[in-house]
């Protein structure tokens, strides 16, 4: 599952401007850095830091397939596809280790799980919330 809201000495605590700046290019937003930070990071039992570098680091053993990395106008995708090119991409990637989600009729996020080593690994409870629309839009990225 995906433990929240745990008690920790820095639960309450600003997201520093230099981790928020040196995160900018993943995580738009100190509002959004903050809200992860208070709901799940206070659960990893590390520092503020080392929650957004372990962040960082996971975001860097992920290959983001090249159509997807510069999307510079909105485009209609079907979600199976775009979870097939993050397999493709990624070799050892099981299938129902990952999730394309959906709102409406947007893609909100690809979600892929990992251990703590940052290995890929399977998890049912987020292959069971992936899209199920055959088409939805994908948005430029910011």
């Amino acid at each position: 599952g995906f433990p929240e809201n745990c008690r920790h000495d820095q639960a309450n605590n600003q997201v520093p401007r230099d981790l928020v700046s040196s995160l900018s290019d993943i995580m738009p937003a100190a509002g959004l850095m903050r809200y992860q930070w208070r709901k799940h990071g206070t659960c990893a039992g590390i520092s503020q830091r080392d929650y957004f570098m372990t962040m960082r680091n996971a975001y860097q053993a992920v290959t983001i397939p090249p159509a997807l990395r510069a999307v510079s106008s909105p485009r209609s995708v079907d979600p199976q596809l775009v979870e097939k090119a993050f397999i493709a991409a990624n070799p050892g990637l099981p299938a129902d280790a990952i999730a394309v989600t959906c709102n409406r009729r947007r893609l909100q996020e690809v979600r892929i799980c990992m251990d703590k080593n940052l290995k890929f690994r399977t998890c049912g409870e987020v292959d069971r919330n992936s899209c199920r629309s055959r088409s939805v839009n994908l948005l430029p990225n910011r």
